[in-house]
C-alpha cells in the first residue's frame, strides 16, 4: 500500500511544512510513499531513498525547489518526480547514485553544474522534461529520453559515456556550446530529434562509440552536423542537415553507414572523410555545398553509392593519398569540376552522370594518382568531360560525352586509356598534348567543330578500331613531334575533307576512308648551341687557335692594335 504525504509551504494542519520532513516521515514508516507538494518555493536539498514519488499538486513548474547551493535532489532506490522545477547552483542538480529515477514533466536548471548525473549501474527515464544550462550525463548508466528540451547547455547537452546506453527520441536541442549529443565509448539510439545552434558537432560519436541516428533534423551548426571519430560505428538514416560546416564526417578509423540523408547549404563539405576515415554512404543528396560535396583526404576510403549532387563548387574530390569507390553518382550544375582525383589518390567511378558542370573528371598528380571510370554520361561540361594531367593515369570504359570544349584530353605526361567510348557535338573530340600517352579502342567521335583526334608536342597516340564522322578540317590531326599509330580506323565526312593530317611520325594502318590523307614531314629540331665554357685559371686548348689574344693572372689588361702602316692606335 502506498502511503500519501502532503506538503504545503505554510505547514497547514495535516500538512508537512517542507518536503524534507515529509521524506523523513516516509523513511520512518518504510514501504512505498507518495509525497504530494502544493505550489510554492522550497529552498531545500532533498535526499530520497527507497520507493518514493514526488508530485506537484499544481501545474508543471508550480513547485520550485531551489536551495542556495548544493545538490537539489539526491536519489537512490526507485524514485519518481512529476511536475517539479529544480534549480541548482555549484553542484549536480539531480544526482542518481543508485537504482532508477523517473522524471516526468520536470524542469531542471543548472547554474555552473550538471542538470542530471546518472551514475554507473543506474537507470534514468526522462519524459517531457526541460533542461537548461547544464548537461545530462549518463556515466555507465542506462537512459531513456522522450519529448524533452535541452537549451543553452554550457557543455554537451546530453553525454553518454563509459559503457552507458541511451535511447533518445522526439527531443529538441538548442544552442549547446559544444555538442548536442555526445556518445563516447558507449551506445546510443537517437530518433526524431531536432538540433540547432551547437558550437561544435551537433551529434558526436567518439572512442569506439555505437550510434544510431534516424529521422533527425540538424541546422545552424558551427562544425559538423554529425561526427563519427575515434573508430566509432553506427547508422545514420533519413536525416537532414543544413547550414553546417560539414554535413557528416567520418574520421580516424570510423566506419558508419549513412543512408537516405540530405545535406543542404553546408558551408564547406556535405560528406567529409579525412584522416583514414571510412564509411558507406548510400542514397544521399548534397545540395549547394560551399567547397566540395563529397571530400576524401589524408587516407580516407569511403564507398559512395546513389549520391545526388546539385549545385555548389566541386562534386567529389579525392586528395592526399586517399581512395574510394563511387557508384551511380549524379552531379549537376557545379561551378567547377564534378569529379577530382589528385595527389597520389586512387578512385573508382561507376555509372556516373554529369550535366552542366564546368568540367567532368580531372586527375592531377604523380604516377600513383589513378582513376577508373566505367559507364557514364557527361553532358554540357563547358571545359571538358574527362582530362588527365601531371603523370596521373586514367582508364575510361563505356562513357559518352556530349557538348562542351573537349571530350577526352591527356596533358603533360599523363596516360589516358579509352575503351568503347563516344564523343558527340564537342568543339574537340580527343586531345593529347605535352608528353602524354593516349590509347583508344573502339572510340566513336561524331560532329566536333575541330579535329576528332588532335595530338601535338611530343604526345603518343595509339588508336585502333575507332570511327570519326563529320569532323572539322581534319578528322585526325597529328602535329609537332607527336607520334603513334592508327589501326583499323574509319573516317567519314564531307567530300574533299581531310581524313588524317599528320607529321609523318604516325603509322596509318588500314584506314577506311574516301577522304584524303595529308602528310607534312616534321623538321627535326635544330641542334642546341655549343656550350660556353669559362676557364678562370688557365686556358685549355683542344685544337689549333688563330688570331686570338689571351690574358690571365692580371688585375688589368691594356690592349693595343697596330694598323698596317705601323702607327699605333
Amino acid at each position: 500500500m502506498v502511503r500519501r504525504y502532503v506538503v504545503a509551504p505554510q505547514g497547514r494542519r495535516g500538512r508537512y511544512p517542507d518536503i524534507g520532513s515529509a521524506l523523513r516521515a516516509a523513511a520512518g514508516r518504510r514501504g512505498p510513499a507518495r509525497v504530494e507538494i502544493e505550489p510554492g518555493r522550497y529552498e531545500e536539498c532533498l535526499t530520497v531513498r527507497g520507493e518514493v514519488e514526488l508530485a506537484a499538486l499544481g501545474a508543471p513548474g508550480s513547485v520550485l525547489v531551489t536551495p542556495p547551493r548544493g545538490t537539489v535532489l539526491e536519489a537512490a532506490g526507485s524514485v519518481v518526480v512529476r511536475g517539479l522545477e529544480l534549480v541548482g547552483r555549484e553542484a549536480d542538480v539531480v544526482d542518481l547514485r543508485a537504482g532508477a529515477l523517473v522524471l516526468d514533466r520536470v524542469a531542471v536548471r543548472a547554474h555552473d553544474g550538471v542538470c542530471l548525473h546518472a551514475r554507473h549501474g543506474t537507470a534514468a527515464t526522462l519524459t517531457d522534461c526541460s533542461f537548461r544550462y547544464g548537461r545530462v550525463l549518463f556515466t555507465g548508466a542506462t537512459g531513456s529520453v522522450r519529448g524533452c528540451r535541452f537549451t543553452d547547455a554550457a557543455d554537451n547537452a546530453v553525454a553518454v559515456i563509459k559503457g552507458g546506453r541511451l535511447e533518445l527520441r522526439d527531443s529538441r536541442f538548442e544552442d549547446s556550446r559544444i555538442h548536442g549529443v555526445r556518445v563516447s565509448d558507449a551506445w546510443a539510439e537517437v530518433t526524431g530529434c531536432e538540433l540547432t545552434g551547437t558550437g561544435r558537432a551537433a551529434v558526436c560519436a567518439d572512442t569506439r562509440a555505437e550510434l544510431t541516428l534516424a529521422d533527425c533534423v540538424i541546422s545552424a551548426v558551427q562544425a559538423e552536423g554529425v561526427l563519427f571519430t575515434g573508430q566509432s560505428r553506427g547508422l545514420m538514416r533519413g536525416c537532414r542537415v543544413s547550414d553546417a560546416e560539414h554535413g557528416v564526417a567520418a574520421t580516424t578509423g570510423s566506419d558508419p553507414v549513412v543512408r537516405s540523408c540530405v545535406f543542404t547549404d553546408c558551408r564547406d563539405t556535405g560528406i567529409n572523410v579525412p584522416d583514414a576515415g571510412r564509411g558507406t554512404f548510400e542514397d544521399c543528396e548534397v545540395r549547394d555545398a560551399g567547397t566540395v560535396a563529397v571530400f576524401v583526404t589524408r587516407g580516407g576510403a569511403p564507398s559512395v553509392t546513389d549520391c545526388r549532387i546539385v549545385g555548389g563548387h566541386v562534386g567529389v574530390a579525392v586528395l592526399d593519398r586517399s581512395r574510394g569507390r563511387f557508384s551511380r553518382i549524379d552531379a549537376r550544375r557545379l561551378t567547377s569540376v564534378a569529379l577530382r582525383v589528385r595527389e597520389g589518390s586512387k578512385a573508382v567511378f561507376e555509372d556516373v552522370r554529369v550535366e552542366a558542370c564546368a568540367a567532368g573528371l580531372e586527375t592531377l598528380g604523380d604516377s600513383d594518382t589513378a582513376a577508373e571510370l566505367t559507364g557514364g554520361w557527361f553532358q554540357d561540361c563547358e571545359l571538358g568531360s574527362v582530362g588527365s594531367c601531371g603523370t596521373s593515369r586514367v582508364t575510361v570504359r563505356g562513357v559518352t560525352t556530349r557538348r562542351g570544349l573537349v571530350g577526352f584530353s591527356a596533358i603533360e605526361e599523363s596516360q589516358l586509356s579509352l575503351h568503347d567510348c563516344e564523343v558527340a557535338e564537342m568543339s574537340l573530340g580527343v586531345l593529347a598534348i605535352g608528353s602524354s600517352t593516349l590509347v583508344a579502342r573502339n572510340l566513336s567521335v561524331t560532329g566536333p567543330d575541330g579535329p576528332g583526334l588532335g595530338s601535338t608536342d611530343s604526345a603518343f597516340v595509339d588508336v585502333a578500331g575507332s570511327r570519326f564522322a563529320d569532323c572539322g578540317h581534319a578528322a585526325v590531326s597529328v602535329q609537332g613531334m607527336s607520334s603513334g599509330r592508327l589501326v583499323d580506323c574509319s573516317v567519314t565526312g564531307a567530300p574533299g575533307g581531310t581524313a588524317v593530317q599528320h607529321n609523318g611520325r604516325v603509322d596509318v594502318v588500314s584506314l577506311d576512308s574516301s577522304l584524303r590523307v595529308a602528310k607534312e614531314f616534321a623538321e627535326p629540331p635544330a641542334p642546341p648551341p655549343p656550350p660556353v665554357i669559362n676557364h678562370y685559371n688557365a686556358p685549355v686548348f683542344y685544337g689549333a687557335v688563330h688570331n686570338c689574344q689571351f690574358a690571365w693572372g692580371n688585375a688589368s689588361v691594356n690592349q693595343q692594335q697596330t694598323r698596317q702602316d705601323g702607327a699605333g692606335s
